[in-house]
């Protein structure tokens, strides 16, 4: 490294050294501005290269003092740049970290680990860097701080995991694999044992006291009651209005639907079951069998609920030997004893990619102490179950999500003790699996939820075996309904050029969505099922509802479709944004990206272009002319906020920019007292125009209303896109 460039990357260190100790110091007093925060949510793209730096530069420092490496100069001088550029990269990461733990969601243990290890990774390199050319230290001094060094990026590298990821995520994977412990149906709880287990694997991982998403935390009843700052998780009672069963139901690519994008999502029978928990009261104390034996809720809680083997069976067979038990496991499956004395066994198969029907062959030595076999989602065919055959004391099968179809359940009539079948997620034939039925004699449960056999056809089967519960998942009786949620727009963007498909969708299947398009409120009878043929060749208001037998209806869901024919070449404001409203500055009004109501919104943030002090003016080019006849502006009125329309908008245009002539002018019309806050359209039609100058002036309001609280005080102007026509 050049010897000027070196001493100034010393002193960038001993600055960075004062002010990461400077935002320690006065940590609690940080206010971080919209632009750094962009630069703290670089913070885990930058965070790898210091760990990856500082690891070769303390493997180098470790082995610094030995003969051959202390007389050659390239190591010395390699070693020592390697050190101050990790340490460099250390501090942007520490700096950068401190900026993103300012952001709301970041709180706890965890955090507090991650930052002081962090920061003393840094501190404890750079005074390496210092420190290290001194005769007084030596190998042992090396090595010491070399492993301290190389602790404290572990350290630092496993709480930064714990939070992004949370506290399980490495042997998340393995745990997945393993079962859930057994609860008796007589002791099961609604909530500890149905619903809690979802929030578990689904939500705690960001909803948790180090990880305050939100301000929600999912780990105890008394927190999921609290709410976070959204408000209420919840309305007992409610779930149609609930903020939990809202969020579920938002599009994947919405930024509050949650889980979040690339986490993983509820099943529909987790969605159902928490609709069904808050349709209940959302009660945290009460049993499974406390249930009416025809509830929904507890027709899924038992669905879900592993079913138990009591440990108090008396088997006939002796125990299996120890090592053969351990030489069984490996990567891609348990074998452990259903409990502690018991000479039964729990087999557990998975890793859809690694299976293999030769791995049940492979459990020939314990096959007679086999009693409980998983292989839940492994791509099992109906001939693998002669396998499974072999096993005569197995009274547990768990069939979910296989290839399995009836046909195959033939093979399985051997097993004189098996009591529990679950097929749920299995191509079942209702004819086929009646002939089957009869040769399982001591079949005690049968799951076959969505194997394709209907309500009518459980139900007659229940008839027909009256000693068998068939568990067919949700049934809705009518008796007790839930309310749908609105129809959701499919559409990326609600503004086009020319023409656009009509996209849109209901996350429950079999619902029928009928729209309108002339402003009426569409009901359940005449108006258009939605079928994805509409296209949409102007500017629209689609009114939709969703509808499904044995469900309420939803409430209406209005979306506007806009039509923008036109984009500019180029776009310059003649006077600047109000400073709290910039978005993206001049390209804002040609993006396609609508503004939302509501602070709390990135929609609204990001948005939103505004004005008070000056004229909301542009000049818009084409590089060849185009022919327009209307000019449209979308707005935002919020009058308690002193959010107004503009007072008047003047349209300019010609093929000279000097010599513009007026199109058209609008007035909006102003709000009244006590309206509430609303997004509007004002549009000036004129003759078709040939132009390649377009200039719009929207002047903001000179002077609020008297009945305003602010009478007399200009007007907040906010425009979030211009449509040209």
């Amino acid at each position: 490294m050049h010897i000027r460039l070196k001493r100034f990357a010393g002193q960038l260190l001993f600055a960075f050294n004062i002010f990461i100790a400077f935002l320690f110091l006065f940590e609690s007093k940080l206010i971080i501005p919209a632009w750094l925060q962009t630069i703290g949510r670089m913070h885990p793209l930058i965070l790898h290269f210091p760990i990856v730096i500082l690891l070769g530069a303390m493997l180098m420092e470790f082995f610094r003092f030995r003969p051959e490496n202390a007389s050659n100069t390239f190591y010395r001088n390699f070693l020592q740049n390697l050190l101050l550029i990790g340490a460099l990269f250390a501090a942007v990461t520490v700096i950068m970290g401190l900026f993103l733990s300012r952001e709301e969601g970041y709180a706890g243990s965890t955090l507090l680990w991650h930052k002081w290890t962090g920061a003393g990774i840094f501190f404890i390199s750079s005074f390496i860097y210092w420190i290290r050319n001194n005769n007084w230290y030596k190998a042992p001094v090396a090595k010491a701080s070399a492993l301290i060094t190389v602790i404290g990026l572990v350290l630092t590298g496993h709480y930064g995991a714990a939070l992004t990821h949370g506290s399980d995520f490495i042997f998340e994977p393995v745990m997945a694999q393993k079962e859930i412990e057994a609860v008796p149906l007589e002791k099961a709880m609604v909530f500890n044992d149905v619903i809690k287990p979802i929030f578990e694997q689904k939500c705690v991982s960001c909803h948790n006291p180090d990880k305050l998403k939100g301000e929600l935390i999912l780990t105890d009843s008394k927190s999921i009651l609290k709410g976070g700052k959204s408000g209420k998780l919840f309305v007992p009672g409610n779930p149609e209005i609930s903020l939990l069963l809202e969020r579920v139901h938002l599009p994947a690519d919405d930024k509050k639907h949650m889980p979040p994008s690339g986490k993983a999502q509820l099943t529909p029978q987790e969605v159902i079951l928490l609709s069904l928990w808050v349709k209940q009261n959302a009660g945290f104390s009460k049993k499974v069998i406390d249930l009416p034996a025809t509830d929904s809720l507890r027709i899924l809680a038992m669905a879900k609920l592993k079913p138990v083997i009591s440990t108090e069976d008396s088997f006939d067979f002796e125990a299996a030997d120890e090592e053969t038990i351990k030489k069984l496991n490996n990567d891609y499956r348990t074998v452990a004893n259903l409990a502690r004395e018991s000479p039964a066994l729990s087999v557990n198969i998975y890793n859809r990619s690694a299976f293999d029907a030769k791995q049940l062959d492979e459990l020939k030595e314990v096959k007679r102490q086999i009693v409980s076999l998983n292989m839940n989602k492994m791509p099992v065919k109906d001939e693998d179950l002669k396998r499974v055959s072999q096993f005569e004391n197995l009274r547990k099968l768990d069939l979910n999500f296989t290839d399995v179809t009836a046909k195959g359940l033939k093979e399985l009539t051997s097993l004189k003790y098996l009591q529990s079948l679950t097929l749920s997620g299995t191509k079942m034939n209702f004819k086929e699996l009646q002939t089957q039925i009869p040769g399982l004699k001591n079949l005690k449960t049968i799951s076959l939820w969505e194997t394709g056999i209907s309500e009518p056809e459980i139900a007659q089967l229940q008839k027909n075996y009256k000693n068998i519960t068939f568990i067919g998942g949700f049934k809705d009786d009518g008796k007790s309904p839930l309310k749908l949620n609105p129809p959701q727009v499919k559409n990326s963007s609600t503004i086009f050029a020319q023409t656009v498909p009509l996209q849109l969708r209901h996350p429950i299947k079999g619902v029928d969505i009928r729209f309108t398009i002339d402003g009426t409120e569409p009901d359940s009878i005449k108006s258009p099922v939605f079928d994805n043929k509409t296209v949409l060749n102007g500017s629209a208001l689609i009114k939709a509802k969703a509808f499904k037998n044995g469900w309420f209806g939803s409430d209406m869901a209005t979306f506007e479709f806009f039509k923008s024919a036109y984009i500019p070449d180029s776009v310059h404001l003649l006077f600047p944004l109000n400073g709290v409203h910039q978005a993206e500055g001049a390209h804002t009004f040609f993006d396609h990206k609508l503004g939302a109501i509501g602070a709390n919104n990135p929609a609204w943030a990001n948005n939103w272009a505004g004005e008070r002090d000056h004229d909301m003016a542009l000049v818009s080019e084409f590089k060849k002319p185009v022919t327009i006849s209307s000019i449209g502006l979308h707005y935002m009125i919020e009058e308690d906020t002193g959010i107004f329309p503009p007072d008047v908008v003047e349209v300019w245009g010609g093929n000279n920019a000097n010599q513009l002539k007026l199109l058209t002018k609008m007035k909006p019309a102003l709000p009244r007292k006590g309206d509430k806050p609303s997004l509007k359209v004002v549009e000036g039609k004129f003759k078709p125009e040939s132009i390649t100058y377009l200039k719009i002036v929207a002047k903001p309001l000179n002077k609020m209303p008297e009945w305003h609280k602010s009478k007399g005080n200009k007007a907040l102007l906010l425009v979030d896109e211009m449509f040209i026509n």
